[in-house]
Order: structure tokens, then sequence, then C-alpha cells
């Protein structure tokens, strides 16, 4: 089962966006900690909308909580970042995969892409842009991962 995991997320409506794209999915959302606001956030519950109920949400205080339920589950660490190595849609995406996102203002740290089986990126056609908004990031590497594995028939 895919998962998505953000780590210390900053901008509530970015998450909300994130969740209610993992409700649609059936896709797990686990949030590492610390948060930049709080879990009953209005704008965070205002992204949601009324989907709350079918988000698969595990928060987890901390990285090393939520290496935990990681290593007790198994599967891969895959790291979005915008210095990945491969390119996300020649990957080959597992179905036990762990999709990580970094907070929006710096992505994920180096100790945690160190510890990625593997990290891929979201090509910019312009120089100039450095990256795409973090729900979009989210939703772009989560459906390419769900297309390879045929979860999209």
């Amino acid at each position: 089962m895919l998962r998505v995991v953000l780590v210390h997320p900053q901008i509530p409506p970015n998450t909300g966006n994130i969740a209610r794209t993992c409700a649609a999915t059936g896709t797990e959302l686990h949030l590492v900690g610390p948060l930049g606001f709080e879990i009953s956030d209005r704008y965070l519950k205002r992204a949601g909308l009324d989907y709350w109920p079918y988000v698969k949400l595990q928060y987890h205080e901390s990285l090393d909580s939520f290496k935990v339920i990681y290593q007790e589950l198994g599967g891969r660490w895959i790291g979005f970042s915008t210095g990945g190595q491969y390119n996300y849609v020649q990957f080959q995406f597992q179905r036990n995969d762990w999709l990580l996102f970094g907070c929006e203002t710096q992505g994920l740290p180096a100790d945690i892409l160190a510890d990625c089986g593997a990290t891929v990126f979201i090509p910019m056609s312009q120089k100039g842009v450095r990256s795409l908004n973090l729900s979009v990031s989210a939703a772009v590497g989560l459906f390419e991962a769900r297309r390879q594995l045929g979860y999209l028939v």
C-alpha cells in the first residue's frame, strides 16, 4: 500500500489539499511533526472540506516516532526533492513505498534524504522555477505511482 508522508509541513491549506487527495485515493497520510500549525487549524479543515472522515491520517510527533512505525511495516522511503537522483516518471515505484515530502520552504532535511532508498524529482521546464507547490507535487507523485501500479483502472 502506498503511503504519503509530510515531514514538518508548514502551510495548513497545502496539508488539507493533500489530505483530500489521499482521501480520494484511499492512501494513508502520515504527518511528521513538528508541524507549522495545529491539527485543528480552520484552514487545514477548510482545504480538506468534508472529506476528513475518509482520510486515513496518522500523526507522529517526531521523526523518531515515525521511524518506529515505518520499521514495523517495512517498505522503501522515496524522497521527493528538487535534487533527486531519478526523474519520477522513470523511477519504478513499488506497492509498499512511502512517498516522502518535506516542508514547503526547505524540502526534506539532508539526513532524511540520506535514509531514503531513492530520491526522485519532478522536472521543471523553466530554469527559474525551482519546484511546484507541495500539494501539487504530492498529487503528481502519488498519481504517477498509482498509474505504474495499475491503480487507475
